[in-house]
Parts: structure tokens; sequence; C-alpha cells
């Protein structure tokens, strides 16, 4: 099936007299007849449901949901994207190794590996993803055990070439893992170009709604685990009764070890009725995508003929430093648009205070536009050293564009102009 119809079927298919509309199991527990029967759950946690902080019914429909739009083996949810990348991650790191990030990602991901892995003992390198083979290729040490980038970077909107990231992954015997959050699986398909793990924050485009915070873990099932780096997967895990996984679940090893051990430990899963929002939101996806694109490509190029605007950052503008890429990888490059104001921070501030469609948020990707000043905000624990590597600058503002009628929200960002005169 095509998107608009999986966005609109997968997932949940209700038998005679069921729901048409994904019911929400509000319940943390489920009962059984019998004690050895719920021992047998606990021998094998993916026989049954045993306990919400595991696996729901109204979580599983939207997992799966996901999953098969992304054309892979089976999905995790999250309580955020951020707990996403940071069990995706420690599913296959663990204190003494490394992995390999680009430089260009969110800044709250940038602090998670930075700071917050490094006190567990896990290394993240930092490349480029505008370096050479060669200089990526020399940021690995024997103990790396991923590559990590984003597939359009949040606020860079850096596109990563994601087969030449592959190869080198693949090169090293280790997978690339792609936080796909602006792209999402209807603007482009990371698996299709060799990615091996998806992550994405559902709070975002999936949502669109602002109304739930969540994350998502899509495993391709075609990475082999089975080369001598990734003794959690292919030896006895003896906190699950010596089970090994590459062994009892094949391809869908990755994702189901890190529901057994991660989530179990963790418990950072989504409540039922988030869950149900997010499904909502998705069952629109395929449509909304499109519209994004096309009202963030007229604004693009609005703000790269104003005077006022130093550069312009949106891989859909012919001559983007991304344009190239973006055509082999994306359907459309998404609803985000970064561009540089001239007078620095203090005028892309009063720009940003005399807005009066777009809301000034912590926030991104929503079906309303909305504005952000990444330096000041979102990105403001980093040191300007890790601010130009993110590449941000001071004047550099974040524009989200919303499904308003273009001709308001232009509207509106003359305003911001008129301010600064």
């Amino acid at each position: 099936m095509k998107d608009e119809t999986l966005c609109l079927h997968a997932g949940y298919h209700p038998k005679n007299s069921e729901p048409r509309v994904v019911p929400i199991v509000q319940s943390t527990t489920y009962v059984y007849d019998s004690t050895a029967e719920v021992a047998s759950v606990f021998d094998e946690p993916t026989k049954s449901l045993i306990y919400s902080r595991f696996a729901n019914p109204t979580v599983m429909a939207v997992e799966q949901k996901i999953a098969e739009l992304e054309g892979g083996v089976g999905a995790m949810c999250t309580s955020s994207g951020q707990a996403a990348n940071l069990l995706a991650l420690l599913n296959i790191c663990k204190a003494g190794d490394s992995f390999i990030s680009t430089s260009q990602i969110y800044g709250g991901t940038v602090n998670l590996f930075a700071v917050t892995l490094k006190k567990l003992g896990i290394e993240c390198i930092t490349v480029s993803a505008d370096d050479d083979d060669e200089t990526i290729e020399k940021a690995f040490k024997p103990n790396t055990r991923a590559v990590f980038g984003e597939t359009i970077a949040n606020p860079a909107l850096a596109v990563l070439d994601i087969e030449r990231f592959a190869n080198i992954a693949h090169k090293h015997g280790v997978p690339l893992i792609m936080d796909s959050t602006f792209a999402t699986p209807v603007l482009c398909k990371p698996f299709d170009f060799g990615c091996d793990i998806i992550t994405h924050s559902t709070t975002k485009y999936m949502d669109g709604h602002a109304v739930q915070g969540g994350g998502i873990i899509v495993d391709s099932g075609k990475f082999n685990w089975d080369n001598g780096k990734f003794p959690e997967l292919t030896e006895p895990d003896e906190s699950y009764h010596g089970i090994v996984y590459t062994e009892t679940y094949g391809k869908a090893a990755y994702i189901i070890k890190a529901r057994m051990q991660l989530m179990r430990d963790f418990g950072c899963y989504p409540a039922a009725h988030s869950a149900f929002l997010l499904n909502l939101g998705l069952e629109t996806l395929a449509i909304r995508m499109p519209r994004y694109c096309e009202n963030a490509l007229a604004v693009a190029k609005y703000l790269q003929a104003n005077e006022n605007v130093e550069s312009v950052s949106y891989p859909g503008l012919e001559g983007d430093k991304y344009y190239d890429l973006a055509q082999k990888y994306l359907k459309g490059a998404s609803g985000v648009i970064s561009f540089v104001i001239k007078g620095g921070r203090e005028a892309a501030m009063k720009f940003m205070d005399s807005l009066e469609l777009a809301s000034n948020e912590v926030h991104v990707a929503d079906i309303r536009t909305c504005v952000l000043h990444p330096a000041s905000e979102t990105h403001r624990q980093l040191t300007d050293e890790q601010l130009k590597a993110a590449g941000i600058e001071g004047g550099m503002i974040r524009f989200s564009v919303g499904l308003e009628s273009i001709d308001d929200i232009i509207a509106d960002i003359d305003k911001g102009f008129a301010a600064l005169k």
C-alpha cells in the first residue's frame, strides 16, 4: 500500500463488530487465568501482554503503523525523541565503547551525546556531515559501535548523504542510525539507502498538532549483528534466561532486545492516550507533508529576495548547498527554514518579537507557523565552537512554516521586517 493508505490503515485491523478507530486501552496491566501463564510470559515477553511498561495495544498499533511506513521489521515507541536516541545507542553501546555522530544535529542531542553519555563511559566522536570519506574513516576506533546522523539536520538543514555514510559504517561493521524527524517516512525512506536504524521525535510532524510528546525507534532488520562486534545480541542474555536474541528473533533481534532489556529497565514508554493522539496525527501525515513543503519553498524564495536577509538555508532551494542531496533522497525538503538576518542576535530577536501569526515557541514542525532563535533558546547550552560546528549563527532564525495561507504567512514576515526599519 502507498503511504496515504498506510497512514490510515496500517497497524490496526478491526475484526467483526470491533471499533473502527484504534481504541484507547487505558490499563497498566493484563489478567491471566493461571500463575503458569504469567510465568511463561516472563520467560518470553513477546508471547503476550503483561504490563504497559513493555507494551500496550494502543501504542502497539502506532508502532506497527510507523514500522510499515518506514519499511522496517519492528518499532518501539518511547516517551520522547531524546529517549529514542538514547535507547537506540544504549542497545548496542556500553561503557568503554564509542560511536561517531555528525555535528549537524539537534542541540539537545549534542548535549545528550557529549555530556550525559560521556558520564556513562560512552564516547561520542564528532565529524561533519560534509567531511570527506578519509576524514570520517579516521574517526573510527576499534571500540566504535555505530554512526549517527540526521536526515535533515535541526536547525542547520544539512541533508545527510545517507548512502555514503551507510557504506562507511558498514565497511567498519557498524550500523548507521538516523534521526529522520524532519523528513518523516513520507519524504524519505532511509532504509532504502542503507540506513539500519531510524529514530523519530513523534512530537513533531508525525503528531503535527503539539498535543503529545513521544519518540520511536524503527529497526530495518537488515543489519548483520553476528559479526563479532555485538556480543549483547549474539551471546546469552543472563537477565533473560540465557536467550540469544539473534538466534531466537532473527531479523527483529535489535528491536526486541531494546524492549526486553532497555524498556524493562528504563520504563520510558508512552501512555496509551498519547499514542491515540499520535495516531490521529499520523492519519493525515501524507496529506500534510506536501503542503508544508509547498509553503516552505515559497517562504524560502521570499526570504532569499529580501534585503534584510544575509542567507537562507533550505534544501529545496536551487543553489542551496544540499539541493542535490535533497533531490536524491527527499520527496520534499520539509517545512523548516533557517535564515540569517542582518544585524545579528538583536535584530533576530526583534524580528521574532514583532511577528503576530507565527508563535515564538520552543517547538517545530507544527500545523501552525512557529519561530525560534536557536542560539539563545534550544542550543543555548552549546559553546560558541559547538554552535559554529552545528551551523548556527547569532542571527539565525529557525522558521517552521505551518499550513496557514501562504499569503498570511508572508504578510506576517513583512511585519517582522518592518520592525527593523
